[in-house]
């Protein structure tokens, strides 16, 4: 990410400034009205942040309090810097680095023009080596020799080439950039600087984990080894290690486990054999190394190379994701293999049925001719046709876009061709269910209240009606703006709309009115993933471009002209959102002979708005017609439990799924009765209830219409308890009266959502509940 004051008007530089520093939890102090300010933050796979701050003349305090047990390191690239912590004051010159804790308060003063290299290390990237708490105070690095000297090259280095660092680049670093650290810290440190004897014990142990670095390969490395070349008996090195609550043994196969998992990530490694990594740093049976591979992570050293999990928990150097949910994400070599042939293992999943033909990875883009807006229909042709166990990458655009043009539509190429409307031509004619001679309502054509912009369908080979199709949510990204003035940037919408829950309770005037709220949605470099809001304006009349005048927001895509809009930034300030990205729409084709309106979710899924639905999780729908025709689309950034207003924050979105096909007679116990939309994440199983289970059957009098009349919460509940107690029954055995006690004392009813026609409530079920 590359941020720089100069694309903000002069009289908007200095608050800019302030939030883009607030986003990295910079705060701002004081600084001249008129000055620059650019910032280039890079995050590696492991979560270290690589921050280059150039500026004038400023002061700005550093507090990285929402990561505990982090620490950061300044590197003075330019200029000079006073530095304030506590009652310490003290000069930092050109070359100097200064390294404190997560929790210290550190004021920096710039008297004139300066850059300088900020570097976050979170807790699991030090953990490992880690032992001895930091100073409690931060500590400056010398760098006229040795260590110091040669990790000051290494990080100036990296500030000089930060724009081009990649991902694969930055491994090397990840790996060395601790060592250094350490090293660094240990060299030439004073007694009182370590902490007096305990400090003296806690720089001989950080010794001796070096030492166990270096050694890591010997397959012979032992205790009295270590104990020898550093002038201790054997027995006082177990009792250090045992001040940490750990043992040389433990240690010593933690870390030549860590070092082997990244050589398996590695493409510095990508022809090496399985048993070459493992041999090399000092395993020597590669039965064992499995089973501590997998004790340790999750998974087995082959899953792992595959792409399949180890990258989710919280006590690793990880990308953040559930737990074991992600275990199937293909690496980037396997992620190139295209639906034209390319060649893949079967990969080895839990609980998924074997896969007899090699898996592939497909791209499925948003485009004219692979989405399908407002709406369902068994009659339509797939988009892509895949096998139980492929992988596709899909793009979905939301159908809010067009709230603002410029940040959410203009140089996206796939949004720019989808969103095309002018009086001569329309893109994707058909909007909604209805009828396309606007006769119902005289909104447009296809006027029907669908209004989600679907990718797909997607066919899934060999599924017909009685199986269940799993769809695993791998990976969900914002897009970001293809406006060069809004570079490296994602946005999303929040409507308050008429037919919110709150449109006929409101204290204010105008009572009536309908307010779009335009947020930037961030990845959470070095923080985390939020929303913040831009800007709101009231909805205005607008004219579409064919001429018709919209009164309210009755019609999805209608392009909002800035000059009939008053924009408001005054609002929700140093308020952020948590990210929750997710889809709200997730449905295959229901058995139905009319098209099907994309706003009731129902049986076949369709539009669940269950913020649940995020990265981690999977989707499991029944199968209503031959092909499943599996859509995809409305994706949120976040969204909360009821989605009050109408909408979510509305913002298109990347994925990377796989989708399983269970079939009916191979079905697993958590699965084998289902004949609705159910979630399941790493600790929760999320039963989903609707006012009407399947409206599509009950209300045989024009459902679509009825649907909208007759849904209460009272019903949504019921039938959530319903499912609940079924679930609870028959996958867990337990009897009727078990399970209405649990449901009672250890089982959360919450709302999913009360705008979408068929209003529900889901019931969460916590693994945890369960010792067996």
């Amino acid at each position: 990410m590359r941020f720089t004051t100069n694309a903000y008007p002069k009289e908007q530089r200095r608050d800019a400034w302030r939030f883009a520093l607030q986003r990295l939890s910079i705060r701002l102090d004081e600084a001249l009205d008129d000055g620059y300010g650019e910032l280039v933050h890079f995050r590696s796979s492991q979560a270290i942040d690589f921050i280059r701050l150039t500026g004038t003349a400023q002061s700005w305090v550093v507090e990285f309090k929402e990561t505990p047990g982090a620490c950061w390191l300044l590197l003075v690239l330019d200029g000079a810097a006073r530095v304030q912590a506590g009652t310490e004051d003290r000069e930092l010159a050109d070359g100097d680095i200064l390294v404190g804790r997560s929790d210290h308060v550190v004021r920096f003063s710039f008297p004139g023009d300066n850059r300088v290299m900020l570097v976050r290390l979170p807790q699991a990237a030090m953990t490992a080596r880690l032992k001895a708490p930091l100073p409690d105070q931060p500590r400056q690095i010398s760098t006229d020799s040795g260590s110091g000297r040669v990790f000051s090259g290494m990080l100036r280095y990296l500030a000089d080439t930060i724009m081009e660092i990649t991902p694969d680049h930055a491994r090397p670093v990840e790996l060395a950039l601790p060592e250094f650290l350490l090293s660094s810290l240990l060299d030439n440190a004073p007694t009182k600087a370590m902490g007096g004897a305990a400090g003296m014990r806690a720089g001989l142990l950080e010794r001796i984990f070096q030492t166990i670095e270096m050694r890591l390969s010997d397959p012979n490395l032992n205790y009295q080894q270590i104990a020898t070349e550093h002038g201790i008996s054997p027995r006082y090195l177990q009792k250090l290690f045992e001040s940490i609550d750990d043992s040389f043994g433990h240690y010593v196969k933690v870390r030549r486990l860590e070092r082997c998992r990244l050589d398996l990530r590695s493409p510095l490694h990508a022809q090496k054999s399985i048993s070459d990594i493992l041999f090399q740093w000092g395993f020597n049976d590669s039965a064992s190394f499995s089973r501590a591979f997998r004790e340790q992570y999750g998974v087995s050293p082959r899953e792992y190379r595959k792409g399949i999990g180890a990258d989710t928990q919280e006590d690793m150097p990880r990308r953040g994701r559930p737990a074991r949910r992600d275990r199937t994400a293909p690496d980037p070599a396997f992620r190139a293999e295209e639906e034209d042939g390319g060649e893949g293992a079967s990969l080895a999943m839990d609980e998924a049925p074997p896969v007899s033909m090699p898996v592939r990875h497909h791209h499925l883009p948003a485009n004219p001719q692979t989405v399908h807006w407002g709406y369902f229909s068994r009659t339509l042709k797939p988009a892509l046709t895949i096998r139980s166990g492929d992988f596709v990458t899909i793009e979905t655009l939301t159908h809010h876009a067009n709230d603002d043009p410029e940040r959410m539509v203009q140089g996206d190429p796939a949004a720019e061709s989808v969103f095309h409307w002018t009086a001569e031509h329309k893109a994707v004619d058909r909007r909604g269910a209805g009828p396309m001679d606007a006769s119902a309502f005289g909104r447009g054509p296809g006027e029907g209240f669908g209004v989600h912009i679907c990718t797909g369908p997607i066919a899934i080979e060999s599924a017909r009606p009685g199986d269940v199709i799993e769809v695993r949510i791998l990976d969900l990204k914002a897009r970001q703006s293809g406006n060069p003035r809004f570079a490296g940037k994602a946005f999303g919408s929040n409507a308050a709309t008429f037919w919110g829950f709150h449109f006929s309770d409101l204290l204010t005037e105008p009572k009536q009115r309908e307010v779009i709220t335009i947020y930037e949605v961030e990845d959470g470099r070095g923080r985390p993933p939020s929303a913040h809001a831009v800007y709101s304006y009231r909805w205005t009349p607008q004219t579409d471009p064919s001429g018709r005048v919209h009164l309210r927001y009755d019609y999805p895509g209608v392009p909002v002209n800035p000059a009939t809009i008053e924009r408001n930034y005054e609002i929700l300030r140093n308020v952020e959102i948590p990210i929750r990205p997710h889809f709200g729409v997730i449905a295959v084709a229901p058995a139905h002979s009319a098209l099907v309106d994309s706003v009731p979710p129902s049986a076949f899924g369709g539009n669940l708005d269950n913020w649940r639905t995020g990265p981690g999780s999977s989707v499991f729908l029944p199968v209503q017609v031959a092909g499943g025709l599996l859509s995809l689309g409305d994706p949120h950034a976040s969204q909360g439990d009821s989605e009050l207003c109408g909408t979510a924050i509305e913002c298109s979105m990347d994925a990377l799924i796989q989708v399983v096909l269970h079939p009916a007679s191979e079905l697993r116990e958590q699965i084998r009765d289902l004949d609705y939309p159910l979630i399941e994440t790493a600790t929760e199983w999320v039963i989903l209830g609707f006012s009407h289970a399947d409206y599509l059957k009950e209300l045989s009098d024009d459902p679509q219409s009825e649907v909208y009349k007759k849904s209460t919460l009272d019903a949504a509940m019921r039938d959530a308890f319903r499912k609940a107690r079924r679930f609870l029954m028959t996958t867990r055995g337990l009897s009727e009266d078990e399970a209405i006690s649990l449901l009672s004392v250890g089982v959360d009813f919450g709302v999913s959502q009360v705008v979408n026609g068929n209003w529900g409530v889901h019931a969460i079920i916590r693994k945890a509940l369960f010792t067996a």
